[in-house]
């Protein structure tokens, strides 16, 4: 009986593109058989929200209710599969407790990382890239100056390319120091980070009514306006040396990198000495798993010459017949 109430409530929704289901499960498809999988997505959304009561005009489901009892439980995991994995951590199913304890991670993990130097990073990258592509440019007119038998226009091209390549060098130099940052930064703290902001967002969409203070990083303060100045290199001017917040920042990320492979080394002991450790301390939060939606036929794998000849008899006309 309660199976066929769900697809009612499933066709329903469909029919009448109701806002909880299609807030929850996207559009309702205009294929037939997407169409099916979603009403039955919806069908097991709407059968929760029946037994339940639950009446919230957009949000389908809500917290699982703790004091449930076991059926109400079950269909509340049903209709939290039938929404599907969100493109990143899936909060949703944790109790209120776990995801304060999340949330309060947040200036806990930001304290201990690097400094976030990503718009360092992407200007002397665009910089080490023009740079090379003006020094080719510039051999060039120098090649070309010179067959013309222009000799003062190409020594002028050669040392103009000379200085790009001169540029294009300090450019990758600090390139590799940023470089290097932002992969300990993202290492350190991203999964974390994003677990934590997903944990607050969860936690104000359950409670709209309270208040929560905003979330705050203590990561390093950004560069000052002349730090990011000392990142600008023109040519024909003397190439200033490499600033010392630079070289400071290499040196920490030596440090760094030792203190990250020291905090990836702990493993959780386990009371019974003979079983040995359950685990990574800190383990990576596992991302959500994407494949191709459009993949290529797998290829046709011929029989080899000996399997043929272990098998004269073989004929697909007769398994074919067989198979009728």
């Amino acid at each position: 009986m309660m199976d066929a109430r769900k697809d009612r409530i499933g066709e329903h929704a469909a029919t009448h593109a109701l806002p909880w289901a299609v807030n929850a499960l996207g559009p309702v498809p205009a294929h037939p058989l997407d169409r099916l999988d979603w009403q039955r997505r919806a069908s097991s959304l709407g059968g929760w929200r029946e037994l339940s009561g639950r009446d919230h005009p957009t949000d389908p489901i809500g917290p699982e209710s703790v004091a449930a009892a076991p059926d109400m439980r079950a269909a509340w995991h049903e209709a939290l599969a039938a929404l599907g994995p969100a493109d990143g951590p899936d909060v949703r199913g944790m109790p209120d407790g776990t995801l304060l304890h999340l949330r309060d991670t947040y200036p806990l993990e930001t304290a201990w990382a690097p400094r976030w130097v990503g718009d360092e990073l992407r200007q002397v990258r665009t910089a080490a890239r023009d740079a090379h592509v003006a020094g080719i440019r510039a051999a060039a007119e120098a090649q070309a100056a010179q067959r013309r038998g222009q000799h003062e226009q190409a020594s002028q091209q050669q040392a103009l390319a000379a200085s790009y390549q001169a540029l294009h060098d300090i450019y990758a130099e600090r390139e590799t120091v940023f470089a290097a940052v932002m992969a300990d930064w993202d290492t350190a703290i991203r999964a974390q980070r994003h677990l934590a902001v997903a944990a607050d967002a969860e936690l104000r969409r359950r409670h709209p009514a309270r208040q929560y203070s905003p979330l705050r990083s203590a990561e390093p303060p950004r560069l000052t306006r002349v730090q990011r100045e000392e990142l600008t290199l023109t040519t024909g001017e003397q190439i200033r040396q490499t600033g010392q917040w630079i070289k400071d920042l290499a040196a920490q990320h030596r440090a760094f990198a030792a203190r990250l492979a020291d905090r990836q080394s702990l493993t959780i002991q386990s009371e019974d000495p003979d079983y040995g450790d359950l685990g990574q301390a800190f383990p990576p939060w596992p991302a959500p798993s994407k494949g191709a939606i459009l993949q290529l036929p797998k290829p046709e794998i011929p029989p080899s010459e000996r399997i043929l000849e272990r098998s004269p008899d073989h004929t697909p006309d007769m398994e074919a017949a067989n198979l009728r």
